[in-house]
């Protein structure tokens, strides 16, 4: 790679999710606890690892899944999928491996961090727009909301993991406006306007992909589309969807929160990181210990060669 320094930042909750659905729950420790998700996720890092060679790598989580801000500007926000309990509806079988997910990570000294009343979603745009100073950063997900942030110039792109980590597809400002007809760093403006059902997000009642994607390609974003309106602007809106929009105000107020990743947080967490990748474990001990009581000896070692090819 060169003088290039390539940041990985993985959308953890998606890839452990992925995991979790992917690999059988039969794949248990001795105690008979699931660690399916455990083992998909370390195999994931070491073939991204393996693959794209990063040398600085964040496993970004979720403090807040569904944090209060977003909540308070659209009740709707996710509101799916909270269970009776007030969380959300995390397996049990889920639950139960994540703190041996952190364990693995801290032992083997991958940054992982999380930011108190924020996503990961929003840890992952503040450290790729930071990270984009110093080179390409590659976000790993398989959430479309984070298409928002891939920009050429970086390059920033996004790994998507739709078709699985053997079959990433690398998506970056001309993919995303090759798969949606838009410009390519108005995703999020586009799926403000659409809508996306799997986060409560209604979009603008009777606007579709179609007039979403034509919308935005117009005026390049909802706040120069709603700009184009205040200044009584008559041309460019296909049929009916001037009339839409302007009703629809006061969710395009709300859902600008919502739908945004944020690319700003100021957070200790954040300050001094150390994204480093670890030629050598952090704490040989604890892994081993980790390895042996949830059978994870192969996949971590998996990990440990991809990190230190040597």
């Amino acid at each position: 790679m060169g003088a290039m320094s390539g940041l990985m930042l993985l959308d953890t909750p998606s890839l452990y999710f992925r995991a979790f659905f992917g690999v059988p729950e039969s794949v248990t420790a001795p105690d008979g606890t699931p660690v399916n998700a455990v083992r998909g996720l370390i195999d994931m890092i070491a073939r991204l690892v393996q693959d794209r060679s990063p040398d600085r790598l964040v496993c970004c989580m979720d403090a807040d899944w569904r944090p209060e801000f977003r909540v308070a500007a659209l009740p709707s926000y996710k509101a799916h999928r909270v269970a009776d309990d007030g969380g959300d509806q995390t397996p049990d079988a889920l639950s139960a491996q994540l703190p041996v997910i952190d364990a693995v990570l801290d032992a083997v000294g991958l940054a992982r961090v999380g930011v108190p009343g924020y996503e990961a979603d929003d840890v992952i745009g503040t450290l790729a727009v930071r990270g984009a100073a110093d080179g390409p950063v590659d976000i790993v997900t398989g959430d479309r909301d984070l298409f928002q942030l891939v920009d050429d110039s970086g390059p920033v792109a996004v790994l998507y993991t739709a078709r699985g980590i053997r079959n990433l597809q690398v998506l970056g400002e001309a993919e995303v406006a090759d798969k949606y007809g838009i410009p390519g760093r108005a995703y999020a403006d586009y799926a403000t306007l659409r809508g996306d059902p799997s986060d409560g997000l209604p979009g603008v009642p009777g606007v579709g992909d179609k007039t979403a994607a034509a919308l935005v390609t117009r005026f390049g974003s909802v706040a120069a589309l709603r700009e184009a309106l205040a200044a009584g602007a008559t041309d460019g809106f296909p049929a009916g969807a001037r009339r839409r929009v302007e009703a629809a105000g006061d969710y395009l107020d709300a859902a600008e929160t919502v739908v945004r990743v944020v690319t700003d947080i100021d957070s200790p967490e954040l300050t001094g990181l150390d994204d480093r990748l670890p030629a050598k474990p952090k704490d040989p001990a604890a892994l081993v210990e980790l390895a042996d009581r949830w059978a994870l000896e192969s996949p971590v070692n998996r990990l440990l060669n991809a990190l230190s090819p040597a």
